[in-house]
């Protein structure tokens, strides 16, 4: 064959339904190789036949220049006995017993596709159902891999003869677009009262002549509330300037408080509402489109009109984020919703479809029964919804977006790891925000956002989750690890399944799991300082913990120390009623001499002497020493919130005060100061949060604004945090600290925690692609089970472990970082 050379080269990672086959098929003819490429279970397998530098060239540039949606994670290459073969074609996918593929996740409207859905000359012009290679579902219409049509929900349209052509022409940029269509083959739209009625679009000799996209946007001018099927399932829509149709949503869906997102013509319509960072803008307009949590701007506060047809207005009503000086925007990520956007010209409400805390719907069927009581009217199309999917929610922090919820655009990318694991794992995740994970080799497959584990619904959600990721990656656990909470439905399905299966399970504390977490985030491993501050969760000593400070790596921890503990009094109620964490701060922090002049005493004046009595006892108050009650004690105090109606809405608010005065640059406001003391000798410190209460209520008692104390607050919470990780430096000998969990959320006292760390001499990892709230904690239990298991350590993930040096001994070891 002379100096002719063949190979055979497999590709790995998110390389099926991307356009990988064409632009190999491309790459090949352009440098004059013959063989062919396919798709299999294990990601593309070409073979390339030609001259040696040809050949060369060919690997090099399928990582160098993969499609925008490809995500290549290894190439490799086998030497084969030339052929003699003449010319490159593109073979039928190979079946396999092993799955390696990755599966792309669902992706917004890209250009070219956006720009022929307003060309009035194109065939697919105002198609909502447009796509191509670059662009599209994926993730939620993929039953089962390898990728191709009849394994997706578009199995059952038959492609016309001119999508048939451009399916089939590697040229084309639909080439193998599993989701090709137009308007003569492919899914269709309706639109139909709560009663079921027909009134436009729809098939055959009972459609309605009317554009249903046009009869949606006139009913939401008109003031209705509209479910819109999406790509991963309903949402409720509703004009943002209306008040009235905002608050019958908000009524209607029994959501009290907690902020609607919003969908926004364009970057510039962002920009009129909120303060729009390069950051921000970036993530707005990314493949992705998440949900961007953005300060507001003056002018966009609060001022509610009655959109008219054709003059619905801009502004945003009370209803939408009552109380909120933040909005969350996403711009339109389906050709429907552009199309929708374009025909309104004006922001709205789109929120899940769903009632309080049930998961979203995603049938049709289901919808229509449980939405009914919702909507005015529906928005449907016949396109199927294999798994239903959130929207993704990103906040701006230190100048990068950091993930709160990780959910449509990204999953199921998945997270690697930092070492590769010796056994499959299923980690299970939390109670509240849960996701699961499951693991294999260097991949962590965190999943959707499913939900809080509450009720029957989303426990379902939660299984159905877990039995498509266990036949999508072909992973069969052999450890499943979970939370150290008796009560949570994870934890108890968990231990259910071990013993249905005699598979070996692993209780991973919560704590250490977000550190654990934060570390695989960032590619580390660990030791580092780990500081871990959330609402509540359940420590090694059967006690509630909420304010740690770890000594941690993967495989183990050490509590260093921890805020002081305080009463929960009520147990579950004192976190749905912030007043009653400032009743039992007050107690600790002043005894008999608690002032009796304090607004929040008085407004709760029914019921603080016995829960007072309480915090005092410990009658139905156990003991906790969350970070995330501190903020709920200081918010009541401060007179911020004495309930709260959505999961750390009082913190939220108190940030969002302290925000007011201070946004984290110029001077630094008078502080308060906690003391740090250690009460058992050479036991875990303690920093003392009643100092800071004891503080901020003699602020309060003289008069001092709200939002000076709650910046005052915020301060001294950063500065405690520094301090603390000082005294776990000088023990440890570690400079590289980790910061996780929910009330890291919070922008203020993260950015200046991250400061006033780095002024100290520390390094510091922060979340950026998982959330540091309970969306997190199965990938941590993940990493933790992996790490156990490496060392041969199965059982439960509490205390020192050998693989975790002693603090007298990491004086001399290591300094943060993996190993």
């Amino acid at each position: 064959m002379g100096d002719r050379v063949r190979v055979q080269v497999r590709v790995g990672g998110v390389v099926q339904g991307v356009g990988f086959r064409p632009f190999t098929h491309g790459l090949a003819k352009q440098l004059g190789l013959a063989g062919f490429v396919s798709n299999d279970s294990d990601g593309v397998l070409a073979e390339v036949e030609g001259t040696l530098p040809s050949v060369a060239a060919f690997v090099r540039r399928l990582r160098e220049d993969a499609p925008p949606l490809a995500l290549v994670e290894s190439v490799t290459e086998r030497s084969l006995a030339p052929t003699g073969e003449r010319g490159f074609t593109i073979a039928a996918s190979q079946a396999g017993s092993a799955r390696r593929t990755l599966v792309s996740p669902d992706m917004a409207t890209c250009a070219d596709c956006l720009g022929e859905l307003f060309d009035p000359t194109d065939r697919r012009h105002r198609y909502p159902f447009i796509n191509c290679t670059n662009c599209g579902p994926r993730f939620t219409i993929v039953r089962d891999v390898p990728y191709d049509r009849p394994a997706t929900t578009m199995a059952g349209f038959r492609m016309c003869a001119e999508c048939a052509r451009e399916y089939s022409d590697p040229g084309d940029r639909r080439f193998h677009a599993q989701p090709v269509c137009c308007p003569n083959c492919g899914p269709t739209l309706r639109v139909l009262d709560a009663g079921g009625a027909l009134l436009a679009g729809g098939v055959g000799e009972h459609a309605v002549d009317a554009d249903p996209i046009v009869a949606t946007a006139r009913l939401l001018a008109e003031g209705a509330v509209v479910a819109v099927k999406g790509l991963g399932g309903y949402h409720l829509a509703a004009l943002a300037g209306c008040e009235s149709a905002v608050a019958a949503l908000r009524s209607r869906k029994h959501r009290e408080d907690k902020p609607f997102a919003l969908m926004v013509p364009d970057l510039a319509a962002a920009a009129r509402l909120c303060v729009v960072s390069d950051a921000a803008a970036e993530a707005l307009t990314g493949p992705e489109r998440p949900i961007v949590l953005l300060p507001r701007r003056e002018g966009a506060v609060e001022a509610a009109v009655e959109g008219a047809v054709g003059a619905p207005g801009e502004d945003v009503a009370p209803s939408v984020a009552p109380g909120n000086r933040h909005l969350g925007l996403m711009l339109a990520y389906t050709p429907l919703h552009h199309l929708l956007v374009a025909e309104l010209a004006a922001p709205f409400v789109l929120t899940s479809g769903n009632i309080c805390d049930e998961p979203i719907a995603y049938h049709d069927e289901d919808a229509l029964r449980r939405l009914g009581r919702i909507a005015d009217a529906f928005l449907l199309h016949d396109r199927g919804i294999h798994i239903r999917t959130d929207d993704s929610v990103l906040r701006i922090l230190r100048g990068a977006p950091t993930a709160l919820r990780r959910s449509r655009g990204f999953v199921p990318r998945p997270v690697p790891l930092p070492a590769a694991l010796p056994r499959p794992v299923l980690g299970c995740g939390a109670e509240l925000k849960n996701t699961f994970c499951l693991a294999r080799e260097h991949h962590a497959f965190v999943s959707h956002h499913i939900g809080d584990l509450e009720n029957a619904e989303t426990l379902q959600s939660f299984t159905d989750g877990i039995a498509h990721f266990r036949r999508l990656f072909d992973v069969e656990p052999l450890i499943i690890a979970h939370d150290l909470h008796p009560e949570y439905l994870s934890t108890k399905y968990a231990l259910d399944l071990a013993a249905d299966t005699s598979l070996e399970t692993m209780g991973v504390q919560h704590h250490h799991a977000h550190i654990a977490a934060c570390l695989t985030d960032n590619g580390a491993s660990g030791p580092v300082i780990g500081v871990a501050f959330d609402g509540l969760g359940y420590g090694d000593d059967a006690t509630l913990w909420g304010g740690e400070f770890l000594v941690a790596d993967l495989a183990g921890y050490q509590r260093v120390g921890a805020l002081e503990q305080v009463r929960l009094p009520g147990g579950a109620a004192a976190i749905k009623e912030p007043w009653r964490m400032a009743a039992a701060y007050l107690v600790a922090a002043f005894g008999a001499q608690m002032p009796r002049d304090l607004d929040v005493a008085r407004r709760n004046a029914a019921r603080w002497p016995a829960v007072c009595r309480m915090a005092e006892t410990g009658l139905q108050a156990p003991l906790t020493s969350s970070a995330g009650r501190l903020f709920d004690a200081v918010a009541a105090l401060t007179g911020v919130r004495d309930s709260v109606n959505y999961e750390g809405q009082a913190a939220v608010e108190l940030e969002q005060r302290a925000a007011t005065v201070w946004g984290g640059a110029g001077p630094v406001p008078p502080t308060y100061r906690a003391g740090i003391e250690r009460p058992d000798g050479d036991g875990p410190f303690r920093v003392r949060g009643t100092d800071l209460v004891r503080a901020a209520a003699r602020d309060v008692g003289a008069g001092v604004d709200t939002p000076t104390v709650a910046a005052r607050f915020h301060a001294a919470m950063a500065d405690a945090i520094v301090r603390g990780c000082e005294q776990a430096r000088d023990a440890s000998g570690l400079s590289e600290v980790a910061l996780s969990g929910g009330v890291f959320q919070n922008v203020l006292l993260t950015e200046l925690a991250v400061l006033r760390l780095r002024d100290a001499g520390f390094t510091v990892l922060t979340h950026r692609r998982v959330p540091p709230n309970d969306g997190g904690i199965s990938l941590g239990q993940v990493a933790v089970a992996g790490a156990r298991d490496a060392a041969g350590r199965p059982g439960v993930s509490t205390g020192w472990t050998d693989s975790l040096a002693k603090p007298e001994a990491t004086r001399q070891g290591h300094h943060g970082g993996g190993r």
